[in-house]
Protein backbone atom coordinates (compact mmCIF):
# COMPACT_ATOMS: atom_id res chain seq x y z
CA UNK A 1 0.00 0.00 0.00
CA UNK A 2 1.62 3.25 -1.09
CA UNK A 3 2.42 5.80 1.63
CA UNK A 4 0.35 8.95 1.59
CA UNK A 5 2.46 12.10 1.51
CA UNK A 6 2.03 14.25 4.59
CA UNK A 7 1.46 17.90 3.65
CA UNK A 8 3.88 20.36 5.21
CA UNK A 9 2.79 22.34 8.29
CA UNK A 10 1.50 25.81 7.35
CA UNK A 11 4.25 27.50 9.34
CA UNK A 12 7.00 25.33 7.95
CA UNK A 13 7.41 27.62 4.95
CA UNK A 14 7.86 30.71 7.17
CA UNK A 15 11.54 31.39 7.79
CA UNK A 16 12.74 31.44 11.41
CA UNK A 17 13.13 35.18 11.99
CA UNK A 18 13.09 35.21 15.80
CA UNK A 19 16.72 36.24 16.11
CA UNK A 20 16.43 38.96 13.48
CA UNK A 21 13.27 40.33 15.13
CA UNK A 22 15.02 40.48 18.46
CA UNK A 23 18.05 42.15 16.88
CA UNK A 24 15.99 44.76 15.09
CA UNK A 25 13.90 45.38 18.22
CA UNK A 26 17.03 45.94 20.36
CA UNK A 27 18.56 48.22 17.79
CA UNK A 28 15.34 50.21 17.55
CA UNK A 29 15.14 50.65 21.32
CA UNK A 30 18.75 51.87 21.44
CA UNK A 31 18.11 54.38 18.70
CA UNK A 32 14.96 55.61 20.47
CA UNK A 33 16.82 56.05 23.75
CA UNK A 34 19.60 57.95 21.97
CA UNK A 35 17.07 60.31 20.41
CA UNK A 36 15.39 60.90 23.80
CA UNK A 37 18.74 61.58 25.47
CA UNK A 38 19.71 64.03 22.71
CA UNK A 39 16.37 65.84 23.04
CA UNK A 40 16.77 66.14 26.82
CA UNK A 41 20.25 67.57 26.41
CA UNK A 42 18.91 70.20 24.02
CA UNK A 43 16.14 71.10 26.49
CA UNK A 44 18.41 71.27 29.54
CA UNK A 45 19.83 74.71 30.39
CA UNK A 46 23.53 75.13 29.72
CA UNK A 47 25.82 74.88 32.76
CA UNK A 48 26.32 78.27 34.42
CA UNK A 49 29.33 80.14 33.12
CA UNK A 50 32.07 81.01 35.58
CA UNK A 51 31.29 84.50 36.95
CA UNK A 52 33.50 87.40 35.93
CA UNK A 53 34.62 88.55 39.36
CA UNK A 54 36.70 91.43 38.04
CA UNK A 55 33.76 93.53 36.87
CA UNK A 56 32.71 94.61 40.40
CA UNK A 57 33.73 94.48 44.04
CA UNK A 58 30.27 93.45 45.23
CA UNK A 59 27.67 90.96 44.02
CA UNK A 60 24.23 89.62 44.91
CA UNK A 61 23.74 85.86 44.87
CA UNK A 62 20.77 84.51 42.87
CA UNK A 63 20.37 80.75 43.40
CA UNK A 64 18.20 80.40 40.30
CA UNK A 65 20.82 79.75 37.68
CA UNK A 66 23.64 79.99 40.24
CA UNK A 67 24.24 83.60 39.23
CA UNK A 68 26.26 86.40 40.85
CA UNK A 69 24.77 89.75 39.83
CA UNK A 70 27.33 92.59 39.99
CA UNK A 71 26.54 95.68 42.06
CA UNK A 72 28.09 98.68 40.34
CA UNK A 73 27.53 101.07 43.23
CA UNK A 74 27.19 99.75 46.76
CA UNK A 75 24.80 101.60 49.08
CA UNK A 76 27.15 102.45 51.95
CA UNK A 77 28.43 105.29 54.08
CA UNK A 78 32.00 106.28 54.82
CA UNK A 79 33.58 104.63 57.84
CA UNK A 80 34.22 108.02 59.45
CA UNK A 81 30.47 108.62 59.72
CA UNK A 82 29.82 105.59 61.92
CA UNK A 83 29.76 107.06 65.42
CA UNK A 84 29.31 105.40 68.80
CA UNK A 85 30.46 101.95 67.66
CA UNK A 86 34.24 102.41 67.88
CA UNK A 87 35.02 99.10 69.59
CA UNK A 88 32.89 97.04 67.18
CA UNK A 89 34.38 98.96 64.24
CA UNK A 90 37.95 98.22 65.32
CA UNK A 91 37.29 94.53 65.94
CA UNK A 92 35.56 93.95 62.62
CA UNK A 93 38.18 95.92 60.70
CA UNK A 94 41.00 93.93 62.26
CA UNK A 95 39.24 90.62 61.54
CA UNK A 96 38.55 91.64 57.92
CA UNK A 97 42.11 92.82 57.34
CA UNK A 98 43.53 89.52 58.58
CA UNK A 99 41.22 87.56 56.32
CA UNK A 100 41.96 89.74 53.27
CA UNK A 101 45.70 89.19 53.74
CA UNK A 102 45.31 85.42 53.94
CA UNK A 103 45.57 84.95 57.71
CA UNK A 104 43.07 83.10 59.95
CA UNK A 105 39.93 85.05 60.82
CA UNK A 106 36.50 84.37 62.31
CA UNK A 107 32.97 84.43 60.95
CA UNK A 108 31.21 87.41 62.55
CA UNK A 109 27.72 87.92 63.94
CA UNK A 110 26.70 91.56 64.45
CA UNK A 111 23.63 91.59 66.68
CA UNK A 112 21.62 94.07 68.70
CA UNK A 113 19.58 97.24 68.49
CA UNK A 114 17.97 98.24 65.21
CA UNK A 115 19.42 101.10 63.22
CA UNK A 116 22.80 101.17 64.97
CA UNK A 117 24.91 100.58 61.87
CA UNK A 118 25.41 96.80 61.78
CA UNK A 119 25.03 96.35 58.03
CA UNK A 120 26.61 99.76 57.35
CA UNK A 121 29.70 98.65 59.26
CA UNK A 122 30.06 95.45 57.20
CA UNK A 123 29.88 97.37 53.92
CA UNK A 124 32.20 100.13 55.15
CA UNK A 125 34.75 97.60 56.46
CA UNK A 126 34.79 95.84 53.09
CA UNK A 127 35.44 99.12 51.25
CA UNK A 128 38.07 100.29 53.73
CA UNK A 129 40.07 97.05 53.72
CA UNK A 130 39.84 96.66 49.96
CA UNK A 131 41.12 100.20 49.51
CA UNK A 132 44.10 99.52 51.78
CA UNK A 133 45.24 96.33 50.05
CA UNK A 134 47.59 98.26 47.76
CA UNK A 135 48.54 96.26 44.68
CA UNK A 136 46.00 93.60 45.72
CA UNK A 137 43.16 96.12 45.85
CA UNK A 138 39.95 94.63 44.47
CA UNK A 139 40.80 91.10 45.58
CA UNK A 140 38.29 91.14 48.46
CA UNK A 141 34.72 90.71 47.20
CA UNK A 142 31.45 91.26 49.06
CA UNK A 143 28.60 88.87 48.21
CA UNK A 144 25.16 89.43 49.69
CA UNK A 145 22.89 86.42 50.13
CA UNK A 146 19.25 87.02 51.03
CA UNK A 147 17.79 85.39 54.11
CA UNK A 148 15.37 83.28 52.07
CA UNK A 149 18.24 81.88 49.98
CA UNK A 150 20.29 80.52 52.90
CA UNK A 151 19.46 76.96 51.85
CA UNK A 152 21.49 77.51 48.66
CA UNK A 153 24.68 78.35 50.59
CA UNK A 154 26.39 75.03 49.67
CA UNK A 155 25.92 75.86 45.97
CA UNK A 156 27.48 79.29 46.49
CA UNK A 157 30.40 77.76 48.38
CA UNK A 158 31.01 75.33 45.53
CA UNK A 159 31.08 78.25 43.09
CA UNK A 160 33.59 80.24 45.14
CA UNK A 161 35.83 77.38 46.20
CA UNK A 162 39.16 77.45 44.41
CA UNK A 163 38.87 81.05 43.22
CA UNK A 164 41.93 83.26 43.58
CA UNK A 165 39.73 85.96 45.15
CA UNK A 166 38.64 86.22 48.76
CA UNK A 167 34.97 86.65 49.67
CA UNK A 168 32.85 88.07 52.47
CA UNK A 169 29.45 86.37 52.21
CA UNK A 170 27.04 88.73 53.94
CA UNK A 171 23.48 88.06 55.13
CA UNK A 172 21.55 91.01 56.54
CA UNK A 173 18.81 90.62 59.16
CA UNK A 174 19.34 86.90 59.66
CA UNK A 175 16.90 85.06 61.94
CA UNK A 176 14.88 81.85 62.03
CA UNK A 177 11.29 81.18 63.00
CA UNK A 178 9.47 78.07 64.17
CA UNK A 179 9.61 75.04 61.85
CA UNK A 180 12.36 76.70 59.81
CA UNK A 181 15.04 74.12 59.00
CA UNK A 182 17.11 76.18 56.56
CA UNK A 183 19.46 77.04 59.42
CA UNK A 184 20.99 73.59 58.94
CA UNK A 185 22.55 74.66 55.63
CA UNK A 186 24.20 77.61 57.37
CA UNK A 187 25.32 75.44 60.27
CA UNK A 188 27.00 72.94 57.94
CA UNK A 189 28.85 75.70 56.10
CA UNK A 190 30.02 77.43 59.27
CA UNK A 191 31.41 74.23 60.76
CA UNK A 192 30.77 70.54 60.77
CA UNK A 193 30.01 69.75 57.13
CA UNK A 194 32.20 67.37 55.13
CA UNK A 195 33.51 70.22 52.98
CA UNK A 196 32.86 73.07 55.39
CA UNK A 197 33.69 76.66 54.56
CA UNK A 198 36.32 77.26 51.87
CA UNK A 199 39.49 78.98 53.10
CA UNK A 200 38.80 81.95 50.82
CA UNK A 201 35.30 82.61 52.23
CA UNK A 202 34.18 84.22 55.47
CA UNK A 203 30.59 84.80 56.63
CA UNK A 204 29.27 88.01 58.20
CA UNK A 205 25.65 88.23 59.38
CA UNK A 206 23.56 90.85 61.13
CA UNK A 207 20.59 90.13 63.36
CA UNK A 208 18.43 91.77 66.00
CA UNK A 209 18.59 88.46 67.91
CA UNK A 210 21.69 87.23 69.68
CA UNK A 211 20.78 83.58 69.14
CA UNK A 212 19.13 84.09 65.73
CA UNK A 213 15.75 82.78 66.91
CA UNK A 214 12.90 84.39 68.79
CA UNK A 215 12.40 84.05 72.54
CA UNK A 216 8.88 82.66 71.98
CA UNK A 217 10.32 79.98 69.74
CA UNK A 218 12.94 79.01 72.35
CA UNK A 219 10.38 78.92 75.18
CA UNK A 220 8.04 76.79 73.09
CA UNK A 221 10.84 74.31 72.38
CA UNK A 222 11.65 74.10 76.10
CA UNK A 223 8.04 73.64 77.24
CA UNK A 224 7.30 70.78 74.83
CA UNK A 225 10.57 68.86 75.16
CA UNK A 226 11.36 65.89 77.37
CA UNK A 227 14.78 67.39 78.07
CA UNK A 228 14.36 71.20 77.93
CA UNK A 229 18.10 71.78 78.10
CA UNK A 230 18.69 69.86 74.87
CA UNK A 231 15.57 71.07 73.05
CA UNK A 232 17.07 74.28 71.75
CA UNK A 233 20.73 73.30 71.86
CA UNK A 234 20.92 72.52 68.15
CA UNK A 235 19.47 75.88 67.11
CA UNK A 236 21.21 77.97 69.77
CA UNK A 237 24.54 76.38 68.84
CA UNK A 238 24.23 78.01 65.42
CA UNK A 239 25.19 81.43 66.82
CA UNK A 240 28.07 79.79 68.71
CA UNK A 241 29.65 78.94 65.37
CA UNK A 242 30.29 82.60 64.70
CA UNK A 243 33.67 83.14 66.34
CA UNK A 244 33.25 86.91 66.58
CA UNK A 245 30.18 88.34 68.33
CA UNK A 246 29.70 92.11 68.16
CA UNK A 247 26.88 93.56 70.25
CA UNK A 248 25.21 96.85 69.27
CA UNK A 249 23.19 98.71 71.90
CA UNK A 250 20.94 101.76 71.88
CA UNK A 251 22.90 104.98 71.72
CA UNK A 252 22.92 107.77 74.26
CA UNK A 253 21.77 111.31 73.51
CA UNK A 254 25.36 112.47 73.13
CA UNK A 255 26.17 109.66 70.70
CA UNK A 256 23.05 110.45 68.68
CA UNK A 257 24.02 114.12 68.44
CA UNK A 258 27.57 113.16 67.45
CA UNK A 259 26.12 111.12 64.59
CA UNK A 260 24.01 114.07 63.43
CA UNK A 261 26.90 116.51 63.67
CA UNK A 262 29.16 114.13 61.77
CA UNK A 263 26.68 113.89 58.88
CA UNK A 264 26.09 117.65 58.85
CA UNK A 265 29.82 118.40 58.73
CA UNK A 266 30.46 115.78 56.04
CA UNK A 267 27.74 117.11 53.75
CA UNK A 268 28.44 120.74 54.66
CA UNK A 269 24.88 121.48 55.71
CA UNK A 270 24.62 125.08 56.97
CA UNK A 271 23.16 124.44 60.43
CA UNK A 272 25.11 123.90 63.62
CA UNK A 273 25.37 124.65 67.30
CA UNK A 274 22.41 124.77 69.65
CA UNK A 275 19.89 125.19 66.84
CA UNK A 276 21.04 121.94 65.19
CA UNK A 277 20.98 120.04 68.48
CA UNK A 278 17.48 121.25 69.43
CA UNK A 279 16.15 120.39 65.99
CA UNK A 280 17.78 116.94 66.00
CA UNK A 281 16.49 116.09 69.47
CA UNK A 282 12.97 117.14 68.51
CA UNK A 283 13.17 114.82 65.49
CA UNK A 284 14.29 111.91 67.70
CA UNK A 285 11.45 112.60 70.13
CA UNK A 286 8.85 112.41 67.36
CA UNK A 287 10.35 109.06 66.28
CA UNK A 288 10.51 107.71 69.82
CA UNK A 289 14.06 106.46 69.32
CA UNK A 290 17.69 107.47 68.96
CA UNK A 291 19.91 105.54 66.56
CA UNK A 292 22.20 105.96 63.59
CA UNK A 293 19.26 105.32 61.27
CA UNK A 294 17.16 108.03 62.94
CA UNK A 295 20.13 110.43 62.73
CA UNK A 296 20.48 109.78 58.99
CA UNK A 297 16.74 110.19 58.42
CA UNK A 298 16.87 113.52 60.24
CA UNK A 299 19.83 114.70 58.14
CA UNK A 300 18.01 113.77 54.94
CA UNK A 301 15.00 115.81 56.08
CA UNK A 302 17.23 118.72 57.10
CA UNK A 303 19.11 118.69 53.80
CA UNK A 304 15.83 118.71 51.91
CA UNK A 305 14.52 121.66 53.90
CA UNK A 306 17.72 123.64 53.34
CA UNK A 307 18.08 122.70 49.68
CA UNK A 308 21.31 120.73 50.06
CA UNK A 309 21.92 117.84 47.67
CA UNK A 310 23.33 114.68 49.21
CA UNK A 311 25.42 113.59 46.25
CA UNK A 312 28.00 110.79 46.33
CA UNK A 313 30.78 113.17 47.32
CA UNK A 314 30.24 116.03 49.80
CA UNK A 315 30.42 119.62 48.71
Amino acid sequence: MPKTAVPPHPLAAVPNTGESLRDSSGKGEAETLERIAAALERMAPPPPAAPDLDIADAFIWHPQGSRLAPVRRVNRVDMSLLKGIDRMRDLLLENTERFARGFPANNALLWGARGMGKSSLVKAAHASVNRDLGSRSGMLKLIEIHREDIESLPDLMALLRGSGKRFIVFCDDLSFDADDTTYKSLKAVLEGGIEGRPDNVILYATSNRRHLLSRDMMENERSTAINPGEAVEEKVSLSDRFGLWLGFHKCSQDEYLAMVEGYVAYWRIPLQGDELRRDALEWATTRGARSGRVAWQYVQDLAGRLGVRLSEQPG
